[in-house]
């Protein structure tokens, strides 16, 4: 098992494992296609990146990171906006209020949250239990220090105890309890 640099070629599978795994918030249910073009601005984005869990006959597992959540979604929007808005189609229609929830998350958190973010990880069932989680995690957070970012953050749902405690374990601890949309508790939890 190999954990290296995602490439956009990678990007159908991260996208793949995000709707199959990931199952709260509102992004999975964007779809694939949706996906896809948001972890190909990820890769692309000088300020952005994401690891795979290669095992030589595909993708595993993903993590991706940012120094800047906000900057990401700005990039995404005027670079990718018009190709994601299509291809997810009716579901964001149907979903605005959750849209802009989304959109507005990285604006409301507090003052004393650092801007970087692990945006999302993901291990594909027939690979748990091998430690990739940890090792994505740990390539996201020493990327985070190669770069120079001192402090990131990540957001879990609060009843999510198999990620809370794998961000635990990777040296993250809680730092606040948010309502990304309404009506659900998710922890962010920081590392540094």
């Amino acid at each position: 098992m190999t954990i290296r640099v995602a490439d956009a070629s990678d990007a159908p599978a991260m996208a793949r494992l995000h709707v199959t795994e990931i199952d709260e918030g509102f992004l999975p249910t964007l779809g694939p296609r949706f996906l896809d073009h948001l972890y190909r601005r990820v890769v692309r984005s000088p300020t952005s990146f994401a690891f795979v869990a290669d095992d030589g006959g595909g993708v595993l597992g993903f993590a991706a990171g940012t120094e800047s959540l906000r900057g990401l979604y700005r990039s995404f929007l005027l670079h990718d906006g018009a190709a994601a808005l299509v291809a997810a189609g009716p579901r964001i229609a149907g979903s605005w209020r959750r849209v802009v929830e989304t959109l507005r998350y990285p604006a409301r958190e507090g003052a004393d949250l650092p801007p970087a973010e692990l945006i999302a990880i993901a291990v594909g069932r027939e690979a748990r239990g091998r430690g990739l989680g940890r090792a994505l995690v740990d390539a996201v957070t020493a990327e985070f220090a190669r770069r120079g970012v001192t402090a990131a953050r990540v957001v879990a749902g609060a009843d999510n105890e198999a990620a809370l405690g794998l961000y635990r374990a990777c040296g993250f601890r809680t730092a606040a309890t948010v309502q990304v949309h309404r009506g659900t508790s998710s922890e962010v939890l920081t590392w540094s």
